[in-house]
């Protein structure tokens, strides 16, 4: 099943022809090669020609040769249009050798558009990012959003029930061709996470001991939402038999932001308007690979709830941080610009004291920015002096803002 990805697709369409390289950017299997694929169908119904188009994807063995960059450049020099514009797509180009040096040797030529894709962060550090500095826009790409996941059932009836289906049944595109067959998606999301944590990080970090990667991303599954340090996971995973020291667990989270698996979200003072260094939160990817890893839990329903209002937090292009008030935290603070929004995140507020906890941190907040409670509840909307309170998956849904 092909859903359209209509947020890129538009961002790729608002920098066709514009003279910059399109870096699209997301953890494996996401759908980043399909998006590339449906622009391309984009450029054909505009008029473009097929022999304007180059696409090379670098995860197919037919394209092996072409991963030696001298070669990829002869390869393109070669099939370049005469005197119209040629549209190159390279596909998980971080597989090529000085790719780099290939990428800013096409993007001097006139009459090029570029477009590159990779799976992990380090594809822009250092060299490339030293090369192409200036040049390039960044489009980080996630897996399906809720709203994406529904629009790809033809209807927006029982979404409550279709949220519980979304989580389980994962936010990867393919899932959608397994939905009703679990065990198929377990396989599929295991076979994804091995590759991952295998031949992404371990080989690319040359880390040797994969079962304490395993370990340690465990753990950062296990604990989305909370407040850590480094410290602290080597100090916990050491108490419980796992002796890893703190520059250990340092390099594993880089290696696992740098592919996509976790996000880190840090802290922002929000009276003194200051970003802070320590205690972090993280949070997953994608809640059906959490589930594969650790199986279901419905203690977690806050957590997870959080851990999808913050992936689509960074889907609309927002800076997100979690707030501190004075003793109290807020769970996302949403910068765009100068604009901030405030968010509390809680599977229900039905209870009078609940509501009274997640109002708190946001009443200590002095300035007129826009305050919002996000729940589970289906009750109708309420306004608490000033501070909302909305449905979550209406607001998933882009329904409310």
């Amino acid at each position: 099943m092909l859903v359209e990805r209509k947020e890129y697709l538009n961002k790729l369409i608002a920098f066709r022809d514009k003279q910059i390289i399109k870096v699209v950017t997301g953890i494996r299997r996401c759908g980043k090669s399909t998006l590339l694929e449906m622009y391309q169908d984009y450029l054909r119904k505009q008029g473009i020609l097929p022999e304007q188009i180059i696409s090379i994807n670098f995860e197919d063995y037919d394209y092996e040769e072409l991963t030696d960059g001298a070669k990829l450049y002869a390869y393109i020099k070669e099939r370049l249009a005469k005197d119209k514009t040629t549209y190159i797509f390279l596909d998980e180009v971080h597989h090529v050798n000085d790719f780099p040096r290939v990428v800013d040797s096409l993007y001097i030529k006139k009459g090029i558009d570029l477009y590159i894709t990779g799976s992990n962060a380090y594809m822009l550090s250092s060299e490339i990012a030293t090369l192409i500095s200036g040049r390039y826009v960044r489009i980080e790409m996630l897996p399906l959003s809720f709203k994406e996941y529904v629009e790809s059932t033809g209807s927006e009836s029982e979404l409550a029930r279709k949220y519980v289906d979304y989580l389980e049944n994962s936010s990867f595109p393919y899932t959608l061709e397994l939905a009703g067959q679990p065990k198929e998606i377990r396989d599929y999301l295991d076979g994804l996470f091995n590759t991952i944590v295998v031949k992404d990080i371990s080989q690319r970090k040359k880390i040797n001991d994969a079962m304490m990667l395993r370990s340690v991303l465990r753990f950062l599954f296990d604990n989305i939402g909370n407040p850590l340090s480094s410290k602290k996971i080597a100090d916990t995973m050491t108490s419980d038999g796992r002796k890893i020291d703190v520059k250990t667990v340092e390099k594993y989270i880089e290696a696992l932001m740098e592919s996509y698996v976790i996000y880190q979200a840090n802290r922002y003072n929000v009276k003194g308007k200051q970003y802070l260094k320590t205690l972090e939160k993280y949070y997953v990817v994608d809640i059906g690979m959490r589930y594969m890893l650790l199986g279901f839990r419905s203690t977690d329903v806050g957590h997870i709830l959080e851990n999808v209002i913050y992936l689509e937090l960074l889907r609309r292009g927002l800076e997100v941080y979690v707030g501190k008030v004075d003793e109290f935290e807020v769970d996302f603070v949403a910068m765009d610009g100068k604009r901030i929004t405030y968010y509390q995140v809680a599977a229900t507020v039905r209870d009078e004291n609940t509501l009274k906890r997640e109002l708190a941190p946001l009443q200590k907040i002095a300035d007129h920015y826009p305050k919002v409670i996000l729940t589970l509840d289906d009750d109708p909307e309420a306004d608490y002096e000033g501070i909302r309170r909305v449905n979550a998956l209406d607001w998933l849904m882009g329904k409310i803002e």
